[in-house]
């Protein structure tokens, strides 16, 4: 076996994939392989993947040249330049659309009572990138929806898809015929139609909603939200002064944090000693191991149940479909990365894209 097969030879296998399949699973390995390659260009050899707003290609930050071929001024300057935009975003947004805003609701006979429409959109990732989107009302992640335990609640969908979708409560212990998958529990929902989901929340703690329906491809695309269920007696959770998401995905737009990548990402700022929850949910198809500098996460629930003891850590592995829970104390000031330190999803020679955000702690 000569040299050359066994460092260029096309029908060999690609490091990048090898990586990207052993940090995002067997399943995700197109995925993850796509994306990593984008990540780590080599040459202008790319994967094909959606031509964005500005005309540039891939998921992740654009290559004008080969990042491996930038002197390491190249790559100082590139790097700063990101940080610069993302601390400009923390003042004023450097993207169009915000998600995961909480949706208004009405009182309806006691029961409360949400109106969510499924429904084709352009959704701005960073600055350089303009995904079309499968959305909630219009932005991704979708409207968060609060409510509380034992109380009756009400979900009118209506389906303006070109395709039918289906609406699954994740983590709630619904009746059957209110879970939301195909032909199991219901017919989908066929566009242009409407269908009304009505359920007792319970248990409390974070949830979420998403498609359940061609799921891969819608989810990834944008049909997710969080599901806030608030307990009955509100001593049952730790107190907080503000209360956050941290919604990850891995399909649309790439690494993303609450739908944008960075240096779109929204930093999370803070007052000294306030008292942060955070929501970690994972709706992508890949692990990510998210990471805080300089200061601690105590831990509480997971899947929304209360932890019998909670932890501290600096890192929290949040898998798919998982959910946990956590207070960060803001008693440590200055601006702190927060971030998927699988490093591929996170930073690349021309400075940090993707799962990157940060806490501001005046």
């Amino acid at each position: 076996m000569n040299d050359d097969t066994q460092t260029d030879d096309p029908g060999g296998v690609d490091r990048r994939l090898f990586l990207a399949v052993m940090a995002g699973g067997a399943g995700g390995a197109v995925l993850a392989g796509a994306t990593a390659a984008a990540a780590w260009p080599r040459g202008s050899v790319h994967p094909p993947t959606e031509v964005g707003a500005s005309g540039h290609t891939g998921a992740t930050p654009p290559a004008t040249a080969d990042p491996l071929a930038m002197s390491p001024a190249a790559m100082d300057q590139s790097s700063k330049a990101r940080v610069d935009r993302f601390l400009e975003n923390a003042t004023s947004p450097i993207t169009q659309g915000v998600g995961g805003t909480e949706l208004e609701w009405r009182m309806e006979a006691g029961v409360r009572t949400f109106e969510l429409t499924c429904q084709n959109a352009r959704w701005q990732v960073t600055p350089d990138q303009t995904v079309d989107a499968l959305t909630y009302n219009g932005i991704v992640p979708g409207p968060t929806l609060r409510v509380v335990e034992g109380q009756p609640v009400r979900v009118r969908v209506r389906n303006d898809l070109d395709e039918s979708t289906t609406v699954h409560w994740h983590g709630q212990r619904v009746a059957n015929d209110q879970d939301g998958v195909p032909y199991v529990t219901q017919d989908p929902i066929q566009p242009g139609s409407e269908y009304t989901y009505e359920f007792t929340p319970g248990p409390f703690g974070s949830h979420m909603y998403h498609s359940h329906h061609n799921a891969a491809d819608q989810v990834g695309r944008g049909l997710l939200g969080a599901l806030l269920v608030e307990p009955a007696d509100p001593a049952t959770e730790p107190r907080y002064d503000e209360d956050y998401l941290y919604v990850l995905n891995d399909v649309l737009g790439g690494f993303t944090i609450n739908g944008k990548g960075f240096p779109a990402t929204a930093p999370y700022t803070a007052r000294r000693g306030d008292r942060l929850r955070f929501r970690f949910m994972n709706e992508g198809q890949m692990v990510h191991p998210i990471h805080l500098h300089g200061l601690t996460l105590e831990v509480f629930a997971r899947d929304g149940y209360p932890l019998p003891q909670p932890f501290r850590c600096d890192t929290i592995t949040v898998a798919p479909g998982e959910r946990w829970d956590a207070i960060v104390v803001a008693d440590n000031p200055g601006v702190w990365a927060f971030h998927c330190h699988i490093l591929s999803h996170a930073e690349s020679p021309e400075g940090m894209f993707g799962m990157v955000t940060a806490i501001i702690v005046e």
